[in-house]
């Protein structure tokens, strides 16, 4: 995938077990967002091909959009609207059958804690809360493959925590969830991990497989990356 001279996305491939929780990691500008962009639909790949329940992101887009839900970064929450609202909002995009609706709102608000806030503006809650709402509007239409990009970027800890919380139940409930963070411990919490580093794909393993003889994860991220950069420069010394 390229914007322009700039090359976003190359020769990455990768296969998302259903029913796993897989983690995009890697260093700012890496293409990870522009990787899950294409698998939500947004822009179609310049070449070849992703595929979610068999189906061509790009060529049957309009039978793949139902199947998935997909929060970018910057969620776009009304800010004055309520909890309530801005969920009913999204049922409404969503056209969820009126027998459905008083369940969804239980469950997705609930396991959320965000009840108690239902009649408090979107734009009046913390960081954290808009976040787990923008996950909670995602996932009222009950998607089979969730799609999030960075959702806790300058969230507290506590709310991350509670965020991953959410996460980790609706994988036991069977959905297939693909996540990019900046934050290393998150890593951890993923089932495998895809190291992603200028525009390609370094390694896809477990957690524990990508620490192997490191002491952190973290580290085992640096010396990777480093060991990449060592290849490249020597490459275009010998040219």
């Amino acid at each position: 995938m390229r914007f322009g001279a700039v090359e976003a996305v190359r020769e990455v491939s990768l296969a998302v077990e259903e029913g796993t929780l897989f983690g995009l990691v890697g260093s700012d500008g890496a293409g990870k967002s522009t990787l899950l962009r294409m698998a939500a639909t947004m822009i179609a790949p310049l070449a070849g091909r992703i595929t979610i329940g068999g189906l061509d992101v790009a060529k049957d887009r309009k039978k793949v959009k139902p199947l998935i839900g997909y929060m970018p970064q910057r969620f776009g929450l009304y800010a004055d609207l309520t909890v309530d609202e801005n969920l009913r909002f999204f049922m409404d995009v969503f056209n969820i059958p009126r027998a459905e609706r008083i369940r969804r709102r239980e469950k997705y608000l609930g396991f959320s804690n965000l009840l108690p806030f239902a009649d408090r503006p979107a734009g009046n809650l913390s960081g954290g809360m808009k976040q787990k709402l923008g996950l909670a509007c995602v996932l009222v239409h009950e998607p089979r493959v969730l799609i999030l990009d960075e959702p806790t970027n300058g969230v507290d800890p506590v709310s991350r925590q509670e965020f991953w919380d959410i996460l980790k139940q609706m994988r036991q409930e069977g959905m297939t969830i693909l996540v990019s963070t900046a934050y290393l411990d998150e890593g951890e919490k993923c089932d495998r991990l895809a190291l992603m580093h200028k525009a390609s794909l370094i390694e896809t393993a477990t957690p524990a497989d990508v620490r192997a003889d490191f002491p952190s994860l973290e580290e085992a991220m640096i010396a990777r990356i480093r060991d990449v950069d060592e290849e490249l420069a020597n490459e275009a010394f010998q040219r």
